[in-house]
């Protein structure tokens, strides 16, 4: 979370309105089915999101990463991103629903290699990105009788906190917030072998830069560089979107991190080679990608 002394004051005198909309919408959600949640979610989003901001960010990107279609395939693209965003946040208050119907619900495929990345007593990473419900990894983890913790960012307003307390999966499960702070906690885990899983497709300022989309990117080296260091595999997890709240999560087969030069060149392959592959993924799907992420530095 950022310090509240670096929030305009502006911000946060909003926070209590913001965490009672918020709180709202969870609970609208939660009395709802997980189908109605996502549905709901979807039309209310394909109709505003248009609207906001984040809509030009998300065009932007997609010219970037796209030159080759016109504004109509671009446009489909995007209706399809804010719907998937839609399902994915009324499918937010249905975590606990969605681990229990996950025979019905998610098709789980690697599950073999997901297991046997942590046969020798661990640890292991698992890395995706923000594609389909995100929240997915670590629920069809659990599923399968592997209990990942996770790193995320925690948000700006306080007020909020409690709805990302309950992204956990299962009470055994440690949620690390991004800094310092949950860096030792990281690292903690991976020593006494415990698997983690991050989300590594987002830009990162301090990060290295590699070709993403044809492009630079600044990218998180985190995941390789702790691979690297206790030497241990990287999983793949991608995540798709079938129809509704219905989902195929499939597990590569692990990875490591090579040893054949510096320890900043090996980081460097291992961080191009998984940029490669979530491109891929989001070629064949791109409108279950986050676009409204500013992913590429400005004139790039």
């Amino acid at each position: 979370m950022s310090n509240p002394r670096q929030i305009p004051l502006s911000k946060r005198l909003l926070w209590p309105l913001e965490a009672a909309g918020a709180l709202a919408v969870y609970g609208l959600m939660r009395l709802l089915p997980i189908d109605a949640a996502s549905a709901l979610g979807a039309a209310v989003l394909a109709r505003v999101g248009p609207m906001l901001r984040l809509h030009k960010v998300a065009r932007g990107n997609l010219e970037r990463a796209f030159p080759e279609k016109d504004a109509g395939e671009i446009d489909r693209i995007l209706a399809g991103m804010w719907r998937n965003l839609g399902r994915t946040a009324g499918e937010f208050a249905h975590i606990r629903t969605l681990l229990r119907e996950m025979d019905r619900r998610v098709e789980i495929v690697g599950a073999e290699h997901a297991l046997a990345a942590m046969a020798d007593g661990g640890p292991a990473i698992y890395v995706s990105g923000h594609i389909a419900n995100w929240e997915l990894m670590p629920l069809a983890a659990a599923h399968v009788g592997l209990v990942i913790d996770a790193v995320y960012r925690a948000p700006d307003n306080p007020l909020i906190s409690s709805l990302y307390d309950k992204r956990k999966p299962h009470p055994d499960a440690t949620m690390f917030p991004k800094g310092s702070q949950g860096a030792r906690g990281v690292m903690d885990a991976l020593k006494r072998g415990r698997p983690l899983g991050l989300l590594i497709d987002q830009k990162m300022n301090d990060g290295i830069e590699a070709r993403f989309f044809g492009r630079r990117a600044m990218t998180t080296p985190a995941f390789a560089q702790l691979a690297r260091r206790f030497d241990c595999p990287i999983v793949a997890v991608r995540i798709e979107r079938l129809e509704g709240a219905r989902f195929r999560v499939t597990a590569h087969e692990g990875v490591t991190v090579p040893r054949d030069g510096k320890a900043s060149e090996d980081v460097a392959a291992t961080v191009q080679r998984f940029n490669d592959l979530l491109e891929s993924w989001i070629r064949e799907r791109p409108e279950q990608w986050l676009w409204v992420h500013r992913r590429w530095p400005k004139g790039e």
